[in-house]
């Protein structure tokens, strides 16, 4: 693969591999190998923010944000069009608005609520699970 995949994580993906003790621990190393362009939005970053404090602490979410922040391979992107393509779970949609604005190759995410994407045809977003990111980075 040429160029780094362009892809935004959904908040599950990347809590389960922030613990170096996680299966899923290799996502957040290929992140920190710069592997991969992570997109991110103010409101994912928020998210991201507040679900790794609930499940770890402040000081552990505010040293993952940091990270994020400071990595050349993490984008921040202005989302400037709400296009409201899942139902289920509407609070998904900033992920898939935050991918369409920055034309991301795909989210990667294990949550079912995802898979009405696959029957838009525009915006075309493609999510992959796990599995999928697994393969698509040739581990």
């Amino acid at each position: 693969m040429n160029e780094k995949p362009k892809i935004v994580l959904d908040t599950n993906v990347l809590l389960v591999s922030i613990s170096s003790k996680s299966e899923m621990h290799w996502i957040f190393q290929k992140l920190l190998q710069e592997e991969f362009e992570l997109v991110v939005s103010n409101e994912i970053l928020l998210e991201y923010e507040e679900v790794i404090s609930k499940k770890y602490s402040d000081e552990v979410a505010d040293d993952v944000i940091r990270t994020l922040l400071l990595l050349s391979n993490v984008i921040k992107s202005d989302v400037y069009y709400r296009w409201a393509l899942l139902v289920a779970d509407a609070d998904d949609n900033k992920f898939v608005d935050c991918a369409v604005s920055a034309n991301a190759d795909y989210i990667v995410t294990q949550d079912k609520d995802f898979k009405p994407l696959e029957t838009v045809d525009f915006p075309s977003v493609e999510v992959l699970d796990i599995n999928g990111f697994k393969e698509l980075l040739n581990l």
